[in-house]
Order: C-alpha cells, then sequence, then structure tokens
C-alpha cells in the first residue's frame, strides 16, 4: 500500500467523482488519504491469531425477531380515517404535491 497520494492522483480521483477542488483542497486531501491508508496500514500489523471471525458484533441473536404473520389493520378501517380515502379503490388521495 502506498504511504500517501500524490497531487496528481488526488486530481484524477477528483476527476473520476467530479470534484472540483482547489490548490489547498488538494494538499488537503492528499495529506488526509496518506493517512488513511497509514492508519489501515496500523491495523493490518495486529496479530489476530485465534481470534474467530465475526460478521456482526452481537451475540446471539438479540437482534433479530421471529418472523411471524400477524393480522394487520383492516383496509376500510384505515381508510375510514383518511380525510378523503377512496374506499372503492382501496387508496388514499393526498393533494398534488408535483406540478
Amino acid at each position: 500500500m502506498p504511504a500517501g497520494f500524490s497531487r496528481a492522483e488526488i486530481e484524477r480521483i477528483a476527476a473520476l467523482a467530479h470534484l472540483e477542488l482547489g490548490d489547498d483542497e488538494l494538499d488537503l486531501f492528499a495529506r488526509q488519504l496518506g493517512d488513511i491508508l497509514d492508519y489501515a496500514n496500523q491495523l493490518q500489523q495486529i496479530d489476530t491469531t485465534g481470534v474467530p471471525p465475526t460478521a456482526s458484533v452481537l451475540i446471539g441473536d438479540e437482534g433479530e425477531r421471529a418472523d411471524l404473520a400477524v393480522a394487520s389493520l383492516d383496509r376500510d378501517a384505515a381508510l375510514a380515517n383518511a380525510p378523503d380515502g377512496a374506499a372503492d379503490a382501496g387508496f388514499f388521495r393526498v393533494p398534488r404535491v408535483i406540478g
């Protein structure tokens, strides 16, 4: 991994992203991206021997719920609460917002 970015590399990346950068921004981003790569290099050097790979930081299945089918609100009851519901068509009427 390269230790830093040259000004020309930052200009090419900016062109690919359709960004117009000033001279001071080119220098700033070159330094910042170089710092990010340096940090990634430091992380690569950490000994992870014996650490099992993980797909999540959660232990167990606390973040998931059972996928159960439950009854939902009846369509007629939902449309009855609408100021301008079209019960015969099964949808809500709303004011036009796009001209």
